[in-house]
């Protein structure tokens, strides 16, 4: 059976990608390697977990070794690389782990890459590849009438997250250029949908709203994002891998951009009809807070050259995946239950205890 390598494939993009491959792949299998940090989850591949194409390996991407061995024994046909430390709030205040992750991470399956795919035969090698799943936060912050960021838009990280990224999306280029490793790279807006981790804005606000606690909001609430349907950016990255042109890189957004304060107001609003309250709105809840350092006011995408080169297009618009976001998270309390340990709770207390 052919294969893929996915890394993070426990975590919230990579597991829904998993799911996705899986559920759209009659043969091809994946190898799933994740640490299980706080943020990776076996209980989001319990739909596969019987699946005997779904291999799993708990395995850190900065051992060298085990990646070695990983590729020697499945020989992947292709690396998918989600595995990141990837919120801005915790790289404020740990960027050592985002150093070692998505830097020293990356150099080390890179390093595994280039050897394996160095030994393959002529076939093999022809078909090998590398796609790097990156975000749109390298190229830092817009103006309000700035152009949306494109592929050649330059990088400006603003927070130890997103210039850790910003140096993987440099090695990954530096390997293709230099070693000749066919890659791929993805620069992505927010993404949203089910199984993500309650410290991102949407499933934070969806489960504090449920349990009665406030609804945070930083600073003004006029942060502009670019919302992304987790499934939608599945479909863009099974079409880059598929049909991307090596070394390129290509911007996947959703085309909603929002103010951060529209999607509270909107998911509120949401929640009143699928969920009402006793009495009263959701929106009862919002409270404003100290704004986070170095905060970015403005990210959009423009995704056309992966619509003028592949054909993708999201496919839904920010009211229905949000509808299916928020149904998802009230359809699976046990599994938010699960993941908001008390050492998670510890950290949000002290991030809004102003």
């Amino acid at each position: 059976m052919s294969h893929i390598l996915v890394t993070g494939g426990a975590g919230f993009l990579g597991g829904n990608f998993v799911l996705n491959w899986l559920a759209n792949s009659d043969a091809e299998g994946v190898i799933n390697v994740d640490k299980l940090t706080y943020a990776g989850n076996r209980k989001t591949l319990a739909p596969v977990e019987d699946d005997p194409r779904h291999i799993f390996s708990q395995t850190d991407i900065c051992d060298r070794t085990a990646l070695d061995d990983l590729f020697a024994k499945y020989k992947p046909r292709a690396v998918v690389h989600f595995a990141a430390e990837s919120h801005v709030d915790r790289s404020i205040h740990e960027p050592g782990e985002f150093v070692r992750t998505n830097i020293v991470g990356t150099f080390t399956l890179l390093e595994a890459a280039r050897a394996y795919c160095g030994a393959l035969g002529a076939d093999a090698k022809v078909v090998f590849r590398f796609l790097h799943v990156s975000t749109d936060e390298v190229f830092g912050s817009l103006g309000p009438n700035d152009p949306q960021f494109s592929e050649t838009t330059p990088y400006a990280p603003n927070s130890p997250y997103s210039a850790s990224k910003a140096a993987s999306d440099h090695l990954v280029r530096a390997y293709h250029h230099t070693y000749g490793l066919p890659v791929l790279t993805t620069h992505c807006s927010n993404n949203y949908g089910p199984y993500q981790f309650p410290e991102k804005l949407i499933p934070l606000m969806i489960a504090n709203a449920l349990g009665g606690k406030f609804l945070p909001v930083y600073g003004d609430g006029q942060h502009v994002r670019d919302w992304l349907y987790v499934d939608d950016h599945c479909a863009a990255l099974r079409e880059v891998l598929a049909r991307g042109r090596l070394g390129e890189v290509y911007t996947v957004g959703g085309w909603h951009e929002m103010t951060n304060l529209e999607v509270v107001y909107t998911l509120c609003d949401m929640l009143d009809q699928l969920k009402p309250k006793a009495s009263g709105s959701y929106r009862d809840q919002i409270i404003f807070v100290k704004d986070r350092p170095g905060h970015d006011r403005r990210y959009a995408i423009n995704a056309r050259k992966l619509e003028r080169e592949l054909g993708w297009r999201p496919a839904e618009t920010f009211e229905t995946g949000l509808r299916k976001t928020v149904q998802w998270y009230l359809d699976n309390q046990a599994w938010v239950s699960d993941v908001m340990s008390g050492e998670h709770r510890n950290r949000l207390a002290k991030r809004y205890a102003a």
